[in-house]
């Protein structure tokens, strides 16, 4: 379980396939102070295990291995060496929720359609597959490439969400343009209060 909150920018240094997973190996400070062997680290929102630590200057090299169905549903198809990623290990019993519940099991990827600054903020258009808007709700919460974020309005085929300075400095948003991939999961609590509905009628 995560929270949305991303605690670090890292950076990919080898995407390797391989004859049962692909290899992605990424460069941490943070979340590599505290990560061991198995542990869950959600990379560009998908949560990922840890499978090889290797300890650098200033931080470790983190290895996972991607599966196909990882490889097939999530923008990480698309990093190569030097891109950056979201991290953000997994919550801690006793932690502070700062954002909203975050899985890391992405429900689909969207298309970035706007991505413009306006005065201080950011604005972002995405345009999202039907399987996740039917979550999205204005003022709810929904997972960006790992990033816990408030909708701001629902368009006709997305949503629209502002980016404040400070998530558009530290996050991996400020690598993004138009027409790019991001990762999208939905608030986890409308898809509960769905399948209730539906087990109930």
């Amino acid at each position: 379980m995560f929270t949305g909150l991303v605690e670090e920018t890292g950076v990919v240094r080898s995407v390797e396939p391989g004859d049962e997973a692909i290899r992605l190996r990424v460069q941490a400070k943070v979340c590599a102070g505290d990560v061991r062997l198995g542990d869950s680290v959600a990379v560009n929102g998908c949560c990922l295990t840890v499978v090889e630590r290797k300890a650098v200057r200033g931080g470790a090299v983190l290895a996972f291995d991607l599966l196909r169905e990882t490889w097939e549903r999530t923008n990480l198809s698309s990093v190569t060496a030097g891109s950056k990623v979201n991290l953000e290990r997994s919550l801690a019993v006793g932690q502070r929720l700062g954002g909203h519940f975050v899985t890391g099991h992405i429900d689909g990827t969207g298309t970035i359609t706007t991505w413009e600054r306006r005065g201080n903020d950011h604005v972002l258009e995405i345009a999202a597959p039907r399987d996740v808007r039917r979550y999205v709700v204005f003022k709810g919460s929904v997972a960006v490439d790992g990033i816990s974020l408030t909708v701001a309005a629902v368009t006709r085929g997305g949503f629209r969400i502002w980016i404040i300075p400070h998530t558009h400095e530290v996050t991996a948003l400020n690598e993004r343009k138009v027409g790019d991939r991001v990762n999208l999961e939905a608030d986890m609590l409308g898809k509960y209060v769905e399948r209730f509905v539906r087990t109930r009628r």
